[in-house]
């Protein structure tokens, strides 16, 4: 092939991520023309709604897939975190590159940490999986919607309407911004288990065999093993974004890899959580066969009450 497109949102974390994508491409392939064809998605467009109202975070891929099976595109690149477990027809997830930190982070101009808060602190958060977390380890701080994309949301934690906000650190790192507030700090995943796929891309194409060749050659083995064992999970629970999983595998060494998962209530309230070691030869069975034990402890029961509660 002489050119290839990829299709991306606007914001510019996507923009990063797109264009990273396509410098490594240039490398492999540098005589080929790759351009970027950017879209507006709905997901971008309604800001004022929770995402687990509206659909979940499938809504930041829709026109892009539209776009690839259309022919207008022949790849996109997203946050791994964003990409559902199942695809349409024609397209499938091609690669996973190499994963970066996969850590929450806590935004603040007032306080250094989760401890440091005090009582009544509004922390600004949207996700499901966040609010449980933080109510899990705080339940006494107020929690308030927070959508937009990473600046925007930075903004408005400057403007003075958040104590503090919860981002992914990696797109704060990936955009080099840390230094617009006063504190920013990872937070160890042993408080607040990470989405699935969380600081990995994800590139998704067409099922064209020479698309598919061509960008394989982008996989990274680690974040492969890793993110399979993660969305096996969460698609075995049958959950998404509309619900509140949190799941991190995470390589040992070169016999094991350790797997850290929780599902619960929004606010808190019910958890079911477990952390085990398992043979990294059989990583393809771990992420179903860990959510079959979170099965037979009521997980799915539990989940369909969160989902219930996430819609009012």
């Amino acid at each position: 092939m002489e050119k290839l497109v990829i299709a991306t949102r606007r914001s510019k974390l996507a923009l990063w991520q797109s264009e990273f994508i396509r410098d490594e491409l240039k490398k492999h392939y540098p005589n080929m023309e790759i351009t970027l064809q950017e879209f507006v998605t709905k997901g971008d467009k309604i800001l004022d709604v929770p995402l687990a109202k509206i659909g979940g975070k499938g809504l930041f891929t829709k026109e892009l897939e539209v776009a690839m099976l259309e022919g207008n595109a022949h790849l996109a690149v997203h946050s791994l975190k964003d990409v559902p477990t199942q695809f349409e027809d024609g397209l499938q997830l091609t690669a996973v590159t190499k994963r970066y930190d996969p850590r929450d982070a806590l935004l603040s101009n007032k306080y250094s940490s989760i401890d440091e808060l005090p009582k009544g602190a509004v922390i600004g958060t949207t996700s499901l999986r966040r609010r449980m977390a933080l109510k899990l380890l705080r339940p006494d701080i107020e929690l308030k919607d927070l959508r937009g994309n990473i600046n925007t949301r930075i903004a408005k934690l400057n403007a003075g309407e958040y104590d503090a906000i919860i981002l992914a650190a990696t797109g704060v790192q990936k955009l080099g911004i840390e230094n617009e507030v006063k504190y920013f700090e990872p937070i160890s995943t042993d408080l607040m288990i990470p989405s699935m796929g969380q600081a990995t891309l994800g590139i998704e194409t067409t099922t064209d065999p020479k698309i598919v060749e061509l960008i394989s050659v982008l996989n990274d083995n680690d974040a492969q093993i890793e993110s399979t064992i993660e969305r096996s999970f969460v698609h075995t629970l049958e959950g998404g974004c509309q619900v509140p999983i949190g799941v991190k595998a995470t390589i040992a060494d070169e016999n094991s890899v350790r797997v850290q998962a929780i599902v619960g209530m929004p606010d808190g309230s019910e958890s079911i959580s477990e952390e085990i070691t398992a043979d990294i030869k059989n990583y393809e069975n771990v992420g179903q066969i860990l959510a079959q034990t979170f099965i037979d402890q009521g997980a799915k029961d539990l989940l369909e009450r969160a989902e219930k509660v996430a819609f009012k």
